[in-house]
């Protein structure tokens, strides 16, 4: 007789990382309750705590209390572990700490390491995280000693290598979180070291190659070896290159007069700052101008830009760079008269295409529902909700100013944006869904017309 399964597992993959991302942030909420997390000595709301622990865990960067300067060391370390455990995932960390035990990994972990960086099979999954814990910490320790020496000649060698350390975790997982705040003047971000050519360049290496995702870092460093790119890898850098000069373009062209934000730069200032602009809503959250005071046609461009987000298996959120590529492809094959959509002489599979078009649907649902709701219980602009309820779903932290007036109606409804965005909505449906069952039959075809 079949034994039943009883506690975790009875639970699937998606169920397992909803859980535990739910648990990690419920802990990183507590702890930044505590009075000694506070710069005031007093304990903020829990619902400030949750949504702070939310935005660190999700990796997105949107604060409702500045980071620098309304908390303390102890409350800014416990945000930047949050920030290092949810941009690699929990999973990551419990396989590294089976290594230093040298615990086997069971089929079911390999299974939930797989949902969890958002791969199609287990083959090669154990190598990949061993990769993907060396890569991240080679990255974030050599940006940490360019930032440092950068930065001690402003801030002194002691704060230059804390803000280091700090910045070169939170910019590689595409979180957003600065302490500048403390320095500068609240919520401030990098909008100091706008023209800064080593701030700026090392910022926006960590934001691409931490959202590129881990499989296309692993693929890329192999080329020597294989001669060869795997179709993923050539979608997500041809696109993510696409998408970064195309936005940095399109921001210089709507921003070179305004006076608010490129117009008082100089040329490579205005060049810069265009890039950064178009680096940063591929879910990273750092900005060196003012957001709010930009064109709404460049806001609403960022909006699109966010929606799109990273890549798969990264450390960042939105519908994926994959997605809209299978999304743009269809398009191409539609206007075309071809059946099949093609992308590097690839045929895609019918099961990606309907995947990217489930997915582009439920997150353009969401963001709609809930963008509607706060537009009534929030006194702002639409443009301006809209904005936060993006940066939200695509765990991006960027930030028109509203953050810090939402209301705890708001605030429920961003975090949990936060939280699909970063487990993604699929995922999230799944775990919530009932268990899909094989169907035993299939209806005739049937014909509509569409347009």
């Amino acid at each position: 007789m079949k034994k039943k399964k009883s506690g975790l597992a009875r639970l699937s993959p998606p169920q397992i990382l909803s859980l535990g991302f739910a648990m990690i942030i419920l802990i990183g909420a507590s702890l930044l309750s505590l009075p000694f997390a506070s710069a005031s000595g007093e304990s903020i709301s829990f619902i400030n705590a949750l949504f702070t622990a939310t935005s660190a865990t999700c990796v997105t960067g949107l604060v409702v209390v500045d980071t620098g300067s309304d908390f303390t060391m102890f409350g800014q370390i416990v945000i930047i572990t949050l920030i290092q455990i949810g941009g690699l995932g929990f999973m990551t960390f419990a396989t590294l700490y089976a290594f230093m035990l040298r615990k086997r990994i069971s089929l079911k972990e390999r299974l939930l390491l797989q949902e969890a960086l958002n791969q199609g099979s287990m083959e090669g999954i154990v190598r990949l995280i061993r990769r993907v814990l060396i890569y991240s910490l080679t990255i974030e320790g050599i940006a940490a000693v360019i930032f440092t020496i950068r930065w001690s000649f402003d801030l002194g060698f002691k704060k230059g290598l804390y803000f280091g350390i700090f910045h070169a975790i939170s910019f590689f997982n595409n979180a957003g979180f600065d302490l500048f705040g403390s320095v500068y003047g609240k919520f401030s971000s990098l909008t100091t070291y706008a023209s800064d050519f080593v701030t700026n360049f090392v910022a926006m290496a960590l934001i691409v190659l931490g959202g590129i995702g881990f499989f296309v870092m692993a693929d890329v460093l192999d080329y020597k070896r294989t001669k060869r790119l795997t179709l993923h890898t050539k979608v997500v850098l041809s696109s993510t290159a696409g998408l970064i000069i195309v936005g940095a373009i399109v921001i210089f062209m709507f921003e070179f007069t305004n006076a608010r934000t490129l117009g008082s730069l100089d040329w490579f200032g205005k060049v810069l700052a265009s890039f950064f602009q178009s680096v940063s809503p591929r879910t990273a959250g750092a900005n060196t101008v003012d957001i709010g005071a930009m064109r709404q046609a460049s806001q609403f461009f960022m909006i699109i830009l966010m929606f799109i987000g990273a890549s798969p298996g990264s450390t960042g959120g939105g519908i994926k760079t994959t997605t809209f590529m299978v999304m743009v492809g269809a398009v191409i094959a539609m206007i075309r008269g071809k059946e099949d959509i093609v992308l590097f002489r690839y045929r895609l599979a019918k099961d990606r295409i309907l995947k990217a078009i489930t997915l582009t649907i439920i997150a353009l649902a969401l963001v709609i529902f809930v963008s509607m709701i706060l537009s009534t219980t929030e006194d702002h602009s639409f443009i301006m909700i809209l904005f936060e309820v993006t940066s939200a779903f695509g765990t991006v932290g960027l930030t028109m100013g509203l953050t810090q007036d939402l209301t705890t109606i708001g605030k429920v409804l961003i975090l949990l944006m936060m939280f699909i965005g970063r487990l993604g909505p699929l995922t999230l449906a799944i775990a919530l869904g009932p268990k899909a069952e094989k169907e035993l039959y299939r209806y005739p075809e049937g014909k509509v017309t569409i347009g």
